[in-house]
C-alpha cells in the first residue's frame, strides 16, 4: 500500500498563497456585506487553524463595533448572517471627552498603531489589559491563551477595521499554540485584500445612496411641483413593492413562476420613482391642466371671443337685410335669433367638453 506524501513546507506555502488567491477572488464576488464579512473571518480562522475570531470595523464615532464572532469549542455564532445581534458596546479607540488613545486594549491598540499585534499567551502578557477576557473565561470555562490582531488598511492606508483570531490550535491534536511567524504574513495579507473589498462595498453602498437620495430629490420635486399630485410619487413606489410580492408570492396561475432578483427589484424600486421624471421639464401649466382648452390661462375664454365676433356678424348681417327692405322683416328676425341660438348652443357644448370629465351620449 502506497504511503500518504507528507507536506513539504514549500507545498504548504504553495497551497496557502493559492488559497490567498481564491479567496480574494471570492472576496470580490461577494456583494453582501454581511456575508462577505463572514467570509473574511472564517477563512482567516481557517488559514491559521484558529478556535474563534472576532471582526471590527470602524464606526462613525471612529471606535470599533463587533461585527462578527466566532468560537467553534464555545458554539459561538453572532454577526453576519446568523441573525443573532452582538449586544457588546464597541470599543473604545479613544477617550470622548479627553481624546486619550486606549492603548490598554488590545483591537485599539492595532487600530491605533496599524500594527499587527501577535500574543502568545495573554495569561502572561503585561502589555495589554485582558480583564474582560479573563471574566469572559471564569464565565464560560474557556482558556483564552493566543491572540493575533491584524488592522484591515484600505487603499488610502486608513484603519478601517481590527480582524482579531483566538487560540490557534495544533492540525492534529487541537492543542493551542501561538500563532506562527509563518501565519501571520497570510493573515495579514488575507487582511489587506479583506480592507480593499469592505472598502470597495462601502463606496459603492455610498455611491448607491447618493443615487437613491438623488431619485428620490428628483421624485421631492416633481411633487412639489403640483399641490393636486404630492406625494405621488413617494406612494407609487411603496405600491409598486406591495403588488410585485404579492406577484412573486403567488403559486399558481399565470404569476406562478413570476420571481425577481435582488437587481431587478432595485431596478424595479428605481423606476417606481422615477415613473413621472418627465413633469421636471414640463411646464407648470401643462401639469396643473385643470381643462383641455388650459395652457397658462384658460383659452375657453378666447372660444368665448371668437363666438361673440361671429354673433356680432351674424347681428349686423341681420340689420343691413332689415334696412335693404328686401327681406320680411319679422322673418329675418326669426333667422337671426335662430342663428344666435345655435351659436350659443355650440359654445355651451365647447365649454362642456372643455372639462374633461363630462360623459357624452353616442349623437354628440
Amino acid at each position: 500500500m502506497a504511503k500518504k506524501a507528507k507536506k513539504t513546507p514549500e507545498s504548504t506555502e504553495t497551497s496557502s498563497f493559492e488559497r490567498l488567491i481564491e479567496i480574494g477572488i471570492a472576496l470580490s464576488a461577494e456583494r453582501d456585506t454581511n456575508r462577505l464579512m463572514e467570509t473574511i473571518l472564517l477563512e482567516a480562522k481557517s488559514l491559521s487553524n484558529a478556535d474563534g475570531g472576532t471582526l471590527y470595523l470602524s464606526d462613525e464615532d471612529g471606535n470599533l463595533k463587533f461585527e462578527i464572532m466566532r468560537t467553534d469549542s464555545l458554539n459561538i455564532a453572532m454577526g453576519g448572517t446568523t441573525g443573532k445581534e452582538i449586544t457588546f458596546p464597541p470599543v473604545r479607540v479613544r477617550d470622548p471627552e479627553t481624546g486619550k488613545e486606549n492603548r490598554a486594549n488590545v483591537a485599539s491598540s492595532s487600530a491605533l498603531t496599524g500594527e499587527s499585534i501577535n500574543i502568545p499567551d495573554a495569561y502572561t502578557s503585561q502589555d495589554y489589559d485582558f480583564t474582560g477576557t479573563k471574566k469572559f473565561d471564569e464565565g464560560t470555562g474557556y482558556h483564552s491563551q493566543s491572540f493575533l490582531t491584524v488592522p484591515m488598511k484600505n487603499s488610502q492606508n486608513e484603519v478601517i477595521g481590527v480582524l482579531q483570531l483566538l487560540n490557534a490550535q495544533t492540525q492534529d491534536t487541537g492543542e493551542v499554540i501561538p500563532f506562527g511567524g509563518d501565519i501571520q504574513p497570510l493573515i495579514e495579507a488575507l487582511a489587506s485584500q479583506a480592507a480593499v473589498a469592505m472598502d470597495n462595498k462601502q463606496l459603492l453602498d455610498a455611491q448607491k445612496a447618493l443615487l437613491d437620495s438623488f431619485i428620490e430629490l428628483i421624485g421631492s420635486a416633481i411633487d412639489s411641483k403640483s399641490p393636486y399630485t404630492g406625494g405621488h410619487c413617494q406612494r407609487v413606489p411603496e405600491l409598486t413593492k406591495m403588488l410585485a410580492e404579492a406577484a412573486c408570492g403567488e403559486t399558481d396561475g399565470p404569476f406562478a413562476d413570476f420571481a425577481l432578483t435582488e437587481d431587478e427589484w432595485y431596478e424595479l424600486h428605481i423606476a417606481a420613482w422615477l415613473h413621472d421624471c418627465g413633469k421636471v421639464t414640463t411646464p407648470e401649466y401643462v401639469v396643473d391642466k385643470a381643462t383641455k382648452l388650459e395652457t397658462i390661462y384658460d383659452r375657453i375664454h378666447e372660444i368665448r371671443t371668437r363666438f361673440e365676433v361671429v354673433k356680432r356678424e351674424a347681428e349686423i348681417e341681420y340689420l343691413k337685410a332689415v334696412i335693404d327692405g328686401k327681406e320680411d322683416a319679422e322673418t329675418l328676425r326669426a333667422n337671426f335669433d335662430a342663428r344666435i341660438e345655435q351659436l350659443d348652443d355650440d359654445f355651451a357644448f365647447v365649454a362642456e367638453s372643455n372639462i374633461g370629465g363630462e360623459f357624452m351620449a353616442p349623437e354628440r
